[in-house]
């Protein structure tokens, strides 16, 4: 729905609210009109059933109020007398429309300073699980949400293991657009391959679905920064059509809402505007090589020859990768010739020294190799991940020629990105039906890529990342889990409660924070001492 709609949509909610709670209202000693007026009748509703008028705040959040609005059902009902079981379930699963029952045919007085807590054991362990979700569901939605690496696209500025923290308030929290989910959860519910949130996966039926309807356009909230170049980004994969986030095997009927999407991390080094070009794998940026910060460790696959009679054993293997601080391992082509997954310049040389090593060489595909997997799928672009470009990088307000030459790499972006309706008819391009020769971009678009040059699936592969997709920034590092590791070692000491971003040696805050949670462990007990004291 439009915000319009949307607009409506509350107007029918609140003169639904009205009409079944304005007898109540008046049992409660307020007045009949107070129940109509959109935002003033929560206020005296929390007062009527005794809870805070903070919670206003949690009713206007998409998701968390999903879970707000049959606490207040519930909790609308005990304030009239309507303690039981029957009527708690009663209030939930009628959605709400109990409260006409109550309102006008049971005959129910108002409770006065009901107690804030549920009489029953059971009740108050409910009451503390609900608040619960809420609270953190409202941090993980606009605030914060943890994020763990699982690839090693990003490896030596994040290696796979690290639990982060994603900052939302940097580029400013991105309003949830799928309001019928589950709170807490990504696409999927754990364990299941069961969809977490209401939505037509369908493409045909995309805009006929009724649930579908209840998605919200893109908002943002202000944020108090943007995102800059070589910044470290957490997003949604724009390409993703795949079923669950855990199964990676495409199919194209189905479909997700951009908030649902897989979330990636990835280092942004093309911003809107740019033009971006890859030379043997390093990128250049209107026509200059990107410079990266110093934590950030460029990786290459790379090629070797073993001496006469040497070979490697696996027990060997995995010393060889520890020691010479190789990412993806290293493998055998033939008993004379191997592979390395991925290493620094500075690593392979080191490598080039093994007694075993005849000679070692950075692998890249020849610029006159054709990679159909390489955006933008298309014939008239023969690139590949190592040579790729020059593309412009589309800026929100910006204006481009638009021709049957360069659709094939502005077509994503400006049907399903932006909504319109384009395709090639001879040698005309028709947007919305009109013979067009120019566009102009509705958002900015940012180019994504890992250090992990050979072994990360980026925008080489499916293109540019709007700026709806843009979820947080990484900031700290609270945990970082090596399962090669064994015993103490499993756990990455050095890399826990580090920052992300900065320059230099990573310094760790662990112990700071243990002392600060000391500090605040001694000043609570010597506070609840002395109260106890007087």
């Amino acid at each position: 729905m439009t915000l319009l709609e949307w607009f409506y949509f509350g107007l029918i909610i609140q003169l639904i609210h009205g009409l079944g709670t304005w007898k109540l209202y008046q049992r409660a000693g307020q007045k009949a009109w107070m129940a109509f007026v959109p935002v003033y009748n929560a206020l005296v509703l929390f007062k009527i059933i005794n809870r805070p008028w903070y919670w206003i705040f949690f009713i206007f959040l998409p998701v968390v109020n999903c879970v707000m609005f049959p606490v207040i059902w519930v909790e609308t009902a005990r304030s009239f007398g309507k303690n039981s079981t029957k009527d708690t379930v009663l209030a939930v699963v009628t959605l709400g429309f109990y409260s006409y029952y109550l309102n006008y045919i049971a005959d129910v007085n108002h409770v006065k300073d009901r107690a804030p807590e549920p009489e029953s054991a059971f009740g108050q362990f409910v009451n503390s699980i609900l608040f619960a979700i809420v609270v953190a569901s409202t941090v993980h939605i606009y605030f914060m949400r943890p994020f763990i690496i699982p690839t090693s696209s990003l490896e030596k500025s994040l290696l796979v293991g690290d639990f982060l923290l994603v900052s939302k308030m940097h580029y400013g929290a991105r309003v949830p657009m799928t309001t019928l989910s589950l709170p807490m959860v990504h696409d999927s519910i754990p364990f299941t391959k069961k969809k977490s949130y209401l939505f037509n996966d369908r493409k045909e039926e995309h805009t006929t679905s009724w649930f579908n309807k209840f998605q919200l356009p893109y908002l943002r909230l202000p944020g108090w920064d943007t995102v800059e170049r070589n910044e470290i980004v957490v997003f949604n994969q724009p390409a993703d059509t795949l079923l669950d986030m855990n199964d990676f095997t495409p199919n194209r009927n189905y479909y997700k809402p951009i908030d649902k999407k897989t979330n990636l991390v990835k280092r942004c080094v093309g911003l809107p505007g740019d033009s971006l070009e890859v030379r043997n794998g390093f990128v250049f940026i209107n026509g200059k090589q990107n410079v990266l910060p110093d934590r950030a460790k460029l990786q290459f696959q790379h090629t070797g020859l073993l001496k006469p009679g040497k070979k490697f054993s696996r027990k060997l293997d995995q010393r060889l990768k520890t020691y010479y601080d190789i990412t993806d391992g290293i493998g055998m082509n033939t008993p004379m010739s191997f592979v390395v997954g991925a290493a620094t310049e500075e690593n392979a040389k080191k490598f080039a020294t093994h007694p075993s090593v005849q000679s070692i060489e950075k692998y890249s595909i020849p610029k006159t190799t054709v990679d159909p997997d390489t955006f933008p799928h298309d014939a008239a672009y023969p690139w590949n991940t190592s040579h790729f470009g020059p593309i412009y990088i589309p800026k929100q307000g910006a204006t481009i020629e638009i021709n049957t030459q360069n659709l094939p790499l502005y077509k994503r972006a400006i049907s399903e990105y932006e909504g319109n309706s384009i395709y090639a008819k001879g040698n005309q391009v028709y947007i919305n039906g009109k013979v067009s020769s120019s566009y102009t971009f509705k958002q900015n678009y940012y180019w994504m890529m890992g250090d992990n040059r050979d072994r990360s699936a980026d925008a080489r592969r499916w293109g540019f990342v709007p700026e709806n997709h843009i979820v947080g920034k990484p900031v700290f590092i609270w945990m970082s889990w090596d399962s090669n590791g064994s015993g103490w070692n499993k756990i990455r000491w050095d890399r826990v409660f580090t920052t992300v971003h900065g320059e230099g040696t990573r310094r760790s805050y662990l112990i700071p924070f243990i002392v600060l949670l000391l500090i605040n462990y001694g000043y609570g007990k010597w506070r609840k001492r002395r109260q106890n004291s007087v």
